[in-house]
């Protein structure tokens, strides 16, 4: 992929270069637009690379099994064929209808404002996953006081927690999935979760339960200990109150994240729930030429599936319908891959 700083006007301009948006530009290179991606992180695979980069992802159709960052790193290599523009470690920050730059096509387009430059396209893609996010974090001084010295709100490499003594806090995907990847090479793996059902994918959770990790439902953080570093956590039973400690070393507190639109929710952009983005069922937008596809869009009367092959399938859909939007007379079935690559030569 390139950078480019000079003014052009893209046909389609994605805002956000998680899977969603790295597919999309795929897709959209293949219909033969200008893509161009724009991602406020320092590398793509947006949430994925964040949070569980090591994480083993069952969930691709075709791919049995693949470490997270292992797809991402595909989906850029996908995304590379037809050489996107792809700005990294820069933020979307305003949204305006405006004259194309001087020198090009004399239509009126999208201007995206960013906090490092300025950019026009004929039509935007946000693709921004679950926006801004902030780990959830409890009230409490003894946990806060050992951030960065022994608790861990994601994990950036799991080599880090071998031959540690590792608890883990949450019931949902990402605390199962993160003490059943640990467990193998760690000294000793805990997981307390303060009821008795999980959030979890069930899959997963039968495989915990199965598995060697130390699983303690209706049991919560009472406090942290320890001199210089993380020594022992204190849990207790919120049933009785009993408590026990635990002799620790690392604590990865799972309990999810806090999602925000950002500057996004300026745009003019209609909302449900103030975290997703509405959409109809071609994934248009209330604003003309703007779509959203992913974990942020949201079609009316349907229950959200945060899914990377949700993402994929929305993204297409986006796609298509902007390609038969801008080009006139094009058709939304843009026909089969196999003969676009025959084509294409490549």
């Amino acid at each position: 992929m390139s950078r480019d700083d000079h003014p052009q006007v893209f046909d389609i301009t994605f805002i956000g270069a998680g899977p969603t948006g790295l597919f999309g530009a795929f897709y959209a290179g293949m219909r033969e637009l200008s893509v161009k991606l724009i991602d406020s992180l320092p590398d793509p695979g947006g949430q994925v690379i964040v949070l569980y980069p090591s994480k083993v992802i069952y969930d691709t159709p075709g791919i049995p099994a693949i470490v997270a960052k292992d797809l991402v790193s595909d989906l850029v290599k996908q995304a590379s064929r037809w050489n996107p523009v792809l700005l990294l470690d820069e933020t979307a920050q305003r949204l305006v209808r405006a004259p194309a730059p001087e020198g090009q096509a004399g239509e009126e387009c999208w201007l995206i404002e960013t906090d490092r430059g300025r950019h026009w396209s004929r039509a935007v893609i946000i693709t921004a996953g679950i926006g801004a996010f902030q780990p959830v974090r409890l009230d409490n001084e003894s946990i806060r006081r050992f951030e960065g010295k022994g608790v861990h709100y994601m994990v950036r490499d799991p080599h880090d927690f071998a031959g540690q003594r590792v608890l883990i806090v949450g019931g949902g995907d990402s605390a199962v999935d993160w003490a059943l990847s640990l467990e193998p090479d760690a000294r000793q793996t805990t997981l307390i979760h303060r009821r008795e059902g999980f959030r979890a994918h069930d899959a997963s959770v039968s495989a915990l339960m199965s598995s060697k990790v130390n699983v303690r439902v209706f049991h919560e953080v009472r406090r942290l200990e320890g001199e210089q570093r993380l020594e022992r956590a204190i849990i207790f039973d919120n049933r009785t109150q009993e408590e026990t400690v635990l002799e620790v070393d690392r604590v990865i507190m799972a309990l999810g994240f806090k999602a925000d639109l950002g500057p996004i929710r300026d745009w003019g952009v209609e909302t449900v729930a103030q975290r997703y983005l509405k959409v109809n069922q071609r994934m248009e937008t209330n604003l003309p030429l703007v779509y959203a596809a992913g974990d942020v869009a949201h079609q009316e009367a349907l229950e959200p599936l945060n899914l990377i092959v949700m993402g994929y399938g929305q993204v297409t859909i986006a796609v298509n319908y902007a390609y038969a939007a801008l080009k006139p007379g094009g058709k939304v079935f843009p026909g089969h891959s196999s003969v676009k690559m025959e084509e294409s030569g490549r």
